[in-house]
């Protein structure tokens, strides 16, 4: 047992002295002198470590928060949430293929999940393979959601309770990039597994595409047969920003079976643009959004919603940059966060009323990053919900302190 531990130390006295962290992995897109960089490059845009000569890296980051939260003048009293852990492992298998995977615990260990699992295959810049369990790239949250990147406690709501956020899925599909001058252009185009009924069979009693992502199958088999395609392009200018176009869609039912066509093929659609830029004062400008469109059986109340459409925008503006408590790239930030979601667009056709099922929320926030990897976060959230009958909105407000970063 003593040789045991002896040769534990060693071994972790050694990995600790080879492990080195390569800064050019991790570029914020509020700090990054990079400006050939696109949202579709942020599940390599990462810091590893590489240990030795072992032939993987690690890497991950974390998220934790404070939050006292009251809504019409009820809460919860103080509340420390330990929001997720999610590690990366990296490997080049061949010249012109590697290996990335990332797995997310969240909540303690309430939920696991393996949200990228990927094989990519080089064959040219603009012609690449992926094959594994991959991110579908709608918007550009879907795809650049690491914790440490932004300035916000809480993910987006339009990315977390309209879309499906961090939705990934089985399959295969190819994407590529090219640069001309001050242009660069990029596209992916992914078929995976998919929907399936839990986009109107949830206890939400509404519509919710995230509802799909409960299903334990949705690894092992898709859930009617058919095949969810996901595609965007997008396109930057290296002095003006980048623009985003995706589409997502596929059948969420179960309509045949052996088969047997027994139901209609109902469809669920998805259409997102994002733009990202920052302005000569240095203020780093990003929002998306998007707009839903699901086939809802005519026999389903109103409740359930057929049009849906959100977004946010973030705007963030560096205050101070100086060394600071030992941290030579030391960074205040003032940040802004505006959100609206309306889960269910359309009229009454009983009153011709409005539906008035939507949310609007606003989060001013101090930030400071004594590195580009770490960053505290203050916030005021300040949000009102209007149920779907139009009446007064229940007010949500409070203070959240997070911590987010890279290890």
């Amino acid at each position: 047992m003593k040789h045991f531990i002896l040769s534990a130390f060693v071994l972790f006295s050694y990995l600790h002295l080879e492990a080195q962290i390569d800064p050019e992995l991790l570029r914020n897109p509020q700090q990054s002198k990079d400006s050939t960089l696109l949202n579709m490059d942020a599940v390599y845009n990462r810091p590893f470590v590489q240990v030795g000569k072992l032939p993987v890296a690690l890497g991950g980051y974390m998220e934790a928060n404070y939050q006292y939260l009251s809504e019409d003048g009820v809460n919860e009293g103080h509340q420390f949430q330990m929001r997720r852990l999610t590690l990366f492992v990296s490997s080049s298998i061949a010249k012109r293929m590697k290996f990335l995977t990332e797995i997310e615990f969240e909540d303690g260990t309430k939920e696991i999940n393996i949200e990228f699992a990927s094989v990519d295959f080089e064959l040219a810049p603009l012609l690449n393979l992926r094959g594994g369990i991959i991110m579908n790239p709608i918007g550009a949250f879907n795809q650049n959601h690491d914790g440490p990147k932004w300035e916000f406690v809480d993910r987006p709501i339009s990315a977390t309770q309209m879309l499906p956020a961090t939705f990934s899925n089985a399959g295969f599909g190819i994407y590529g990039k090219k640069y001309t001058k001050e242009w660069v252009y990029g596209y992916e185009a992914y078929l995976t597994n998919g929907f399936n009924e839990r986009i109107i069979e949830n206890t939400e009693n509404r519509t919710s595409l995230p509802a799909t992502k409960l299903d334990p199958d949705r690894f092992e088999e898709s859930f009617n047969g058919s095949m969810l395609f996901t595609g965007k392009i997008a396109l930057r200018n290296t002095s003006i920003g980048e623009l985003g176009l995706s589409y997502m869609a596929g059948a969420y039912n179960k309509f045949q079976d052996d088969g047997l066509v027994f139901d209609n093929k109902r469809n669920a659609s998805v259409y997102a643009i994002d733009f990202n830029t920052t302005l000569p004062t240095k203020t780093f400008i990003n929002g998306e959004w998007a707009w839903v469109t699901i086939d809802i059986p005519d026999n389903y109340t109103e409740q359930f919603g057929r049009k849906q459409s959100g977004g946010f925008v973030d705007i963030v503006q560096p205050i101070i940059k100086r060394p600071w408590a030992g941290f030579e790239n030391s960074v205040l930030n003032a940040a802004l966060r505006l959100e609206y979601v309306d889960w269910n667009k359309g009229v009454f056709k009983s009153t011709g009323g409005n539906i008035s099922d939507h949310i609007f929320s606003i989060v001013p926030a101090i930030s400071w990053r004594p590195t580009s990897q770490t960053v505290f976060r203050l916030n005021y959230r300040y949000h009102w919900q209007t149920d779907l009958l139009g009446n007064p909105p229940a007010k949500l407000a409070g203070f959240q302190i997070g911590l987010s970063t890279y290890f």
